[in-house]
């Protein structure tokens, strides 16, 4: 036993001794130094195993070899190839210099021969690019041309509302909420503007009114910001407004004094995934919740819509009750008419 246990610490030291050996070599003997160092020796090497001219050849060559003449022009010496210059280059000794390295030749054999100007290269090559089906390309082109010469440049209603309207739709992230309880909040702010939203939030003392606070907050400012609604024009701000009384669609009267100015016309909720968590019960047991997430979507609209939408129901309903006017005799004039009676 005594033997065996004076063992083991020599086997611990020649444990520790392997494990030393087993180095990363790249780390060791692969940096850039070294591997120049060896190449340099390698070149030294093959330069001694050359073999040296014998005296033969070397007289040969003296005898009749061609001096130089006064006429003849200096021999050429060669030059270096150019090198890239490269801002922020790697140091030597960095253990990127070769895939630095190999950039650069793959640089070198992509670049094409000659100048790089832009009226130098091939317009063939890019339209494969920027016109990859010209025929198709001429087609539609046609086909949008003839579509404007019948419409002699009208547009239709959905354009036109497009260019002189705006909206905004903004979703939010998920709330961990379930739906029947964010859904009475939806219903309590769409309709109105986008302030009053605001501060029927700010005071409500449902748990889900801050987030809905925070991202109707965030639905203003991306409306106003990207799609400049809720913006008086300039020349409108010192000019009085008069105030227009419109007729809303479940019959409520609404007096709009800025045309420009946001409001909510529809919110709607969105259910979301689903979380997980344990619930600890009596007796040992447990139970699996499933924790619901809800999202919430607001579109943003001005004032001027609601004055549209009013003016088109009135117009409407004037052309339905004109129809349905009964008239007892048609009113067309009188012609064919005999100044003696017919019996």
């Amino acid at each position: 036993m005594a033997s065996r246990g004076a063992g083991l610490p020599f086997r611990q030291l020649i444990q520790s001794s392997r494990s030393t050996t087993l180095a990363y070599r790249r780390a060791i003997s692969y940096t850039h130094p070294l591997r120049a160092e060896v190449e340099q020796d390698k070149n030294e090497k093959d330069s001694k195993d050359k073999k040296k001219p014998s005296l033969f050849e070397s007289m040969k060559g003296f005898m009749f070899s061609r001096a130089p003449q006064p006429g003849d022009k200096p021999a050429r010496k060669p030059q270096p190839p150019p090198q890239i210059q490269r801002t922020g280059s790697l140091s030597q000794d960095s253990i990127f210099a070769d895939e630095a390295a190999g950039e650069i030749e793959e640089e070198e054999s992509t670049k094409p021969k000659g100048s790089a100007k832009l009226e130098d290269r091939l317009w063939g090559n890019m339209l494969r690019v920027v016109d990859p089906k010209p025929e198709a390309r001429k087609r539609w082109e046609r086909k949008m041309i003839i579509r404007e010469v019948r419409k002699r440049g009208r547009l239709t209603k959905q354009e036109i509302i497009m260019a002189t309207e705006r909206e905004s739709l903004v979703k939010s992230h998920w709330f961990k909420t379930s739906v029947k309880k964010l859904t009475p909040l939806a219903r309590q702010i769409a309709g109105k503007n986008i302030d009053e939203a605001i501060l029927q939030m700010r005071f409500s003392k449902k748990k889900a009114a801050k987030d809905v606070l925070e991202h109707l907050q965030l639905a203003k400012n991306t409306a106003i910001v990207r799609h400049g609604m809720g913006l008086t024009k300039a020349g409108e701000s010192g000019r009085k407004m008069v105030p227009i009384t419109v007729i809303l669609k479940d019959g409520e009267r609404h007096t709009i004094t800025d045309p420009t100015s946001i409001y909510i016309a529809q919110a709607w909720v969105n259910r979301g995934p689903f979380g997980s968590d344990w619930d600890h019960r009596a007796r040992g047991k447990i139970n699996l919740l499933r924790l619901p997430y809800t999202g919430l979507s607001v579109l943003l609209k001005e004032e001027k819509t609601r004055i549209r939408e009013w003016n088109d129901r009135e117009t409407r309903a004037l052309r339905q009750r004109k129809s349905q006017l009964w008239v007892q005799l048609p009113d067309r004039p009188v012609s064919q008419q005999n100044q003696y009676y017919s019996w």
